[in-house]
């Protein structure tokens, strides 16, 4: 036992290495061990490349006959980007098979662990079954409920602010914050902020280690065509179907600059469970907002938040009308609260981070 859980974190740690860049795959890492070494490892590293079993047998070749095959998650049966890894495994005469945890894909989901065994290679599974979750939690949530795991990141003051009563942001949080929360940006397939954000910041929305996909809610289309974020390879303008007679100029010039996604309507607005299905069909499987407050609310309040990062700086701006962070309808009632669970508290220079699950 001690021995397996000392394996599969190895693969976990594997696994991790191509944080951001596998979706919408998971992140799988394996072990090859025989007579308690490791004789070859492997991870996936992006969607259309060989899994991490394949990359793990192809370097032990012959060394895999009657070797011990540790892998994160269940090895698939049906045909993706690439082949089934059941069969090669079972051409490889591995003995054995540990896995991390059962694939919550409904394609395979047991169905590799159940022929694994039908040509009698032992299989065992369930080691660090909770943290390699958490580390696919993203992955888990798009292919079981078809939707993209939501993260809302805020920069705020001690108030709750995000902008002062003039609408002056720059800025709240340290220069050690932003450069960690653009850090961030990358581990996730898409970057979110509301129109607004766009008029009043006209951020870049840039990573420094993978540009994600930049998404903007526009019901209207009024985002300017020279804003900063077409800077970026791949945008995407969230927009309500123009009504007759609206096909604007600038609805023209978008189009050449952005990909126009047209959803459902609610209350004027853009529905944002319909939006986020759509991106789902586009393969989006995570998504990181960051503004504003209007949005953020809206998200909240449609109850589509799945986890938070609020970062925050030790300075009252005050205002009635300053800005603040979470907008939108809001809870009648306090014991309607969103509540955090699995929080965690970390210090980044003069600010906070508290990190936490929606319940």
């Amino acid at each position: 036992m001690l021995d397996h859980l000392y394996f599969m974190r190895k693969a976990m740690k594997l696994a991790l290495k191509a944080k951001g860049f596998t979706s919408p795959n998971p992140l799988v890492g394996a072990l090859i061990v025989k007579d308690g070494k490791i004789i070859a490892q492997g991870y996936h590293k992006k969607a259309g490349l060989p899994h991490a079993e394949i990359v793990a047998l192809e370097k032990a070749k012959d060394l895999a006959k009657g070797a011990i095959l540790y892998v994160t998650l269940e090895p698939c049966v049906h045909f993706g980007r690439t082949p089934p890894c059941v069969y090669r495994i079972i051409e490889s005469k591995i003995k054995k098979v540990v896995i991390g945890m059962v694939d919550p894909n409904p394609l395979n989901n047991g169905k590799g662990i159940a022929i694994l065994k039908r040509h009698g290679i032992e299989v065992e599974v369930g080691f660090l079954e909770e943290e390699l979750k958490k580390m696919n939690e993203a992955f888990i949530k798009y292919i079981t409920k078809r939707i993209p795991f939501v993260v809302v990141k805020v920069g705020q003051s001690l108030d709750g602010k995000i902008a002062t009563f003039s609408g002056d942001s720059h800025w709240i949080t340290s220069d050690f914050s932003r450069k960690f929360a653009q850090k961030l940006r990358a581990d996730f397939d898409a970057i979110m902020v509301g129109v607004n954000t766009v008029l009043r910041d006209n951020p870049h929305l840039s990573s420094p280690k993978k540009q994600p996909k930049i998404i903007v809610v526009d019901s209207h289309l009024s985002t300017p065509h020279d804003a900063l974020i077409f800077k970026n390879p791949e945008v995407i303008l969230v927009t309500l179907p123009p009504q007759a007679g609206q096909e604007t100029d600038n609805r023209l010039i978008l189009s050449k600059r952005a990909a126009i996604l047209e959803v459902k309507e609610k209350s004027g607005q853009v529905n944002l469970k319909d939006m986020l299905k759509k991106l789902a069909l586009k393969e989006i499987t995570s998504i990181l907002v960051e503004g504003g407050g209007t949005l953020i609310g809206s998200l909240f309040d449609e109850g589509l938040v799945d986890k938070v990062l609020f970062f925050i700086s030790p300075k009252i701006i005050g205002g009635k009308e300053a800005i603040s962070s979470v907008m939108g309808r809001g809870v009648k009632n306090v014991n309607k609260a969103f509540k955090l669970k699995d929080v965690k508290l970390k210090r980044l220079g003069e600010d906070f981070l508290i990190e936490g699950y929606i319940s």
